[in-house]
């Protein structure tokens, strides 16, 4: 009986623990600085009014120059998302950081700068 209760306790503790993240997947502050830099381009291609087609052309050489810029390989993208995907509670706290971050952008933005926060260097070319 007491070698039961301790297997139930172990296996209790274990699948209480948070999930391992595998090899190779980007962290949390990884994947929503690289959502954030990515929405913003896809935001500054809007206001251009191109067609899609046109949009995608410029889109997809400044998507490889900021995965070489962030040192992200193309072969991170898909177990990430994946990873996420399966971990919907990690990637709800990507997004509230993503969408923390845009929205402290905007009103900075709305209200003028702040003198205590740098700007961010343009990343489109």
């Amino acid at each position: 009986m007491r070698k039961l209760l301790i297997v139930f306790l172990f296996s209790g503790w274990c699948a209480c623990s948070p999930p391992k993240r595998p090899e190779g997947v980007l962290t949390q502050p990884q994947l929503s600085a690289l959502l954030i830099d990515i929405y913003l381009a896809e935001a500054r291609l809007e206001i251009l009014h191109q067609p899609k087609d046109s949009s995608i052309r410029l889109f997809v050489p400044f998507e490889q120059k900021l995965l070489q810029a962030k040192g992200i390989p193309d072969s991170i993208l898909q177990p990430t998302y994946a990873y996420y995907l399966s971990h919907p509670k990690e990637l709800e706290q990507v997004y509230d950081a993503v969408i923390d971050t845009l929205m402290l952008r905007d009103k900075r933005l709305s209200h003028g700068p702040d003198t205590n926060v740098k700007p961010e260097p343009n990343t489109l070319p």
